[in-house]
C-alpha cells in the first residue's frame, strides 16, 4: 500500500473518531448548568429548583442505615446527602451481596415528572409510562424527579447501576428487574 493511502485511511479514521466522541457527548439533558455534588460513588446533579435539604430529608437516612453497612456509627448524625447516598449504596451492595468497591456513577435529580418524561422521551423516544425514575446503563446515570426522591425509588436504580457493572455480561432485563425489585423491597420493609 502506498503512503498516500496509508495517511488518507488514517486521517478518515480519525475524523470518524472524533465525530463519534462528539455524538456521544452531544445530549444535552438540561444539566450542563446544574448544582453538583460530589460524594465517593455519585455525582449528584440537582435542576435549578431542586432544594437540597427537602431531598436529605426525604431520603430518610438514619444511624441504623449506617451501621447496617459497617460505617462508623460514632461518626455523628447523617448531615449530608453526599454520605447519605453512599450510605445507600453500601445498603444496596449488601443486600445484593455484590461489592463494588470503585463505582462512581451520576445521579441527576429532575425539578418534576414532566422534566423526567421530556428526558426520556429524548433519549428512548417514547413517554416514560408511569415509570418515576431510570436508569441509563450508557451513560452510567440515573435520572429520577425531586418528588419521587426517596430511599425505595434510588435503591431500585442503584441496584440497577450495580448489577450493570457486577456482571462482565449483562443480565436479561426481566431478571434485573426482579434483583432491583427485591432491593426496593427490602429498603421499604426497613423503614416500617
Amino acid at each position: 500500500m502506498s503512503r498516500p493511502r496509508i495517511y488518507n485511511i488514517i486521517f478518515y479514521g480519525l475524523i470518524l473518531f472524533f465525530l463519534t466522541i462528539a455524538c456521544a457527548y452531544g445530549y444535552d439533558d438540561g444539566f450542563a448548568s446544574a448544582r453538583k455534588i460530589e460524594s465517593e460513588h455519585f455525582s449528584i446533579l440537582l435542576a435549578a429548583q431542586v432544594e437540597y435539604a427537602q431531598l436529605a430529608q426525604r431520603l430518610n437516612m438514619t444511624q441504623v442505615d449506617r451501621i447496617m453497612v459497617d460505617a462508623d456509627a460514632k461518626a455523628g448524625p447523617l448531615s449530608t446527602l453526599s454520605e447519605m447516598l453512599d450510605i445507600l449504596f453500601s445498603r444496596v451492595c449488601n443486600t445484593l451481596d455484590m461489592q463494588l468497591y470503585s463505582f462512581k456513577g451520576n445521579i441527576k435529580i429532575c425539578k418534576d415528572y414532566e422534566q423526567l418524561n421530556t428526558i426520556y422521551k429524548n433519549l428512548f423516544s417514547k413517554d416514560l409510562g408511569g415509570m418515576v425514575s431510570f436508569y441509563v446503563y450508557d451513560l452510567n446515570t440515573i435520572y429520577v424527579s425531586a418528588g419521587s426522591f426517596k430511599r425505595e425509588v434510588l435503591g431500585h436504580e442503584i441496584a440497577h447501576a450495580v448489577i450493570s457493572h457486577y456482571f462482565v455480561v449483562q443480565p436479561p432485563m426481566k431478571a434485573q428487574e426482579v434483583l432491583a425489585g427485591y432491593v426496593e423491597y427490602q429498603l421499604r420493609e426497613a423503614t416500617k
